[in-house]
Formats: structure tokens, C-alpha cells, sequence
């Protein structure tokens, strides 16, 4: 279990971010075991003949970082945000400089009593740069679709918070999530045990596409962070609209009415097209007029806007 003992500073200093770094690190998880990671098939399929096609792929070095002993990967590879949506060149740019005695440390905790790999020997910066290709190959292609549904679980729990407090958001994280005496325990895997207080330091949450459960950096110099399973995952790969009651369809046309169905969490106007099979300048103009007439709500999120439904769009949505 991870167990985060929080005091009221620590809860009112709670943040939120994604990191691109984190999904491309975690995502080789999903390319060495595809039968745990259903949801993500096809860009398994995709990815795997793209480094097969590609000489810079690094696949040694890559499929190293993942210890032989638990499957773990080594913190350094992932550091925590310092922003709620960094920038990847950022984050590796902090992978390169990691202090190479941190990133033998971390090895050798991931690798236990097997042998480090001699290709993960050359250090941080070989590595940095490895994950800097298989970014561009792999994950780059598909960010602005990520992107949206991490953003969108973002401003999903940021609404949960506010509106039914912290325990109540924290303990949706994971559904064997526990909080009591201010104290955050998930469920981390049958063999960790992990116990610290915050204090002060500030706890992060980042929704992640790959981790098959909460996750976290271990250690006492490690940052207090949780990275948990994204909501929405199931419909990150999909393609077409939902389809909404024919009613709702006669009273405001059949192109919004799909649009408010397909609209099931957060999205943006780039991912609702891509959805839709239509152009992001034709979404604009529905959202325009389904905001305008009480059924959206629209948040910003960095750069980015989304849109969700009002409980009203809920009802004319529902069977």
C-alpha cells in the first residue's frame, strides 16, 4: 500500500498535471505485455511496426528500463511536473541532467539482485536521448488525443473537489482507495509498502493512459506524487459518433444531437471532431450554439478549451 499522511497545508497545496514524459515511459509497458493493456491494441499495432520500420528506435535500450524483477521503471525517467502541463523537451531535458549516481541508485533498485543491462550503463543522457526518439515515433502522433482525455480527467476531478471535497475526489482515484485520519492509502501492488508524510512538500495527482494501477515515486527524497489510471481510456482509440435518442434529434437536429452524446466527458473542439469525422470548424459552430442555449459548460485548460455537458444535456441525453 502507498500511504500519504496529509495535513491541512498538504491538502490545500494539492495539484494537478499530465506529463508526456510519463505517458511515453509508461507506455512501454503496454509494448512488452499487450495482453494486459486491451484498451490500447491498436496503437500497440501501430507502434510496434513503426520502431520495427525505424532505425533509431533504441528497442534494447527501451525495453531495458523495465527491471527484470517487478517490471518496475526508474524514477529518474519520470520526473514529477513542476507545471501542470510541462512541455517534453523540459522533462527530458531533466532526464539528461539527473546526477548519475541518482540514476545507478535508481537502477539498481528497479533491477534488484539481477544485473544492470551494459546499455543502461552509458547514463542519463544516452538514455534522455533514446526516450526523446521513441517520443517523436511513438507518442508525438497521438498527443493532441491523449492530451484531451488527461485534461478532460483533470478538470473532471478538479470539479469533484470542489464540489463534494477531498476525500471524496481522492478516494475515486482508485476504487481501493481509502482516506481516514488524514491519511491517503492506494493500493500499489502486492509487494509494496510504502508510508511517508507530505509535510509540507506539496502532493501531486497525474492521470496517466499506460499504468495498470496508482503508481508513485519511492523513496524519501522522492517528490510526494500520485499517478493514477486516467478516466476515459476505453475511448481513446475509438473512431464515430454515439448516437442519441431520436427525439433529441428531431427537436435540434441530428448533427448536435450526436454531438452532445458523443460529448460523455470533457473534450475539446479538436478531439470532438476527430470523433465525429467532421471539421473542427464545423463543431465550433454547434458548440457556439449548444453553449449559447444552456446545454454546454466550457472550460480553459492551459491552451486548450473543453466542453461538457450541463445536467440539463444530461437529462435530453439519457434513455
Amino acid at each position: 500500500m502507498l500511504s500519504y499522511r496529509l495535513g491541512v497545508d498538504d491538502l490545500a497545496d494539492m495539484r494537478f498535471a499530465c506529463s508526456p514524459l510519463l505517458e511515453a515511459v509508461t507506455s512501454l509497458w503496454a509494448l512488452r505485455w499487450p495482453e494486459r493493456h486491451a484498451l490500447h491494441l491498436p496503437w500497440i499495432r501501430r507502434t510496434r511496426a513503426t520502431l520495427a520500420a525505424s532505425p533509431t528506435a533504441d528497442a534494447t535500450l527501451l525495453d531495458a528500463l523495465i527491471g527484470a524483477e517487478r517490471g518496475w521503471l526508474p524514477d529518474f525517467v519520470t520526473p514529477r511536473p513542476d507545471t501542470p502541463l510541462p512541455g517534453v523537451d523540459e522533462e527530458l531535458r531533466r532526464v539528461r541532467e539527473t546526477d548519475p549516481a541518482k540514476a545507478m541508485a535508481d537502477l539498481r533498485h528497479v533491477y534488484g539482485r539481477h544485473p544492470i543491462p551494459a546499455v543502461l550503463r552509458q547514463g542519463p543522457e544516452a538514455i534522455a536521448e533514446a526516450l526523446g526518439r521513441y517520443w517523436h515515433l511513438a507518442i508525438e502522433p497521438h498527443w493532441p488525443r491523449m492530451r484531451a482525455v488527461l485534461e478532460a480527467d483533470m478538470l473532471y476531478r478538479a470539479r469533484r473537489l470542489a464540489r463534494d471535497g477531498a476525500a471524496a475526489m481522492m478516494t475515486e482515484l482508485d476504487r481501493r482507495a481509502r482516506w481516514g485520519g488524514g491519511e491517503l492509502r492506494l493500493f500499489a501492488g502486492q509487494t509494496l509498502e510504502y508510508d511517508v508524510a507530505v509535510a509540507g512538500r506539496g502532493l501531486w495527482l497525474i492521470p496517466a493512459l499506460f499504468v495498470p494501477q496508482t503508481i508513485s515515486p519511492v523513496g524519501p527524497e522522492e517528490p510526494p506524487t500520485v499517478i493514477y489510471r486516467a478516466r476515459g481510456i476505453g475511448t481513446l482509440w475509438e473512431r464515430g459518433e454515439s448516437r442519441a435518442p431520436e427525439a433529441l434529434a428531431e427537436l435540434i437536429g441530428r448533427s448536435r444531437a450526436n454531438l452532445l452524446a458523443t460529448l460523455d466527458g470533457p473534450m475539446s473542439t479538436t478531439e470532438l471532431a476527430r470523433r465525429l469525422g467532421v471539421t473542427p470548424s464545423a463543431v465550433s459552430q454547434h458548440l457556439r450554439v449548444l453553449f449559447g442555449s444552456g446545454l454546454l459548460t466550457r472550460s480553459r485548460v492551459g491552451r486548450v478549451v473543453l466542453y461538457a455537458r450541463t445536467e440539463v444535456a444530461d437529462l435530453l441525453t439519457g434513455p
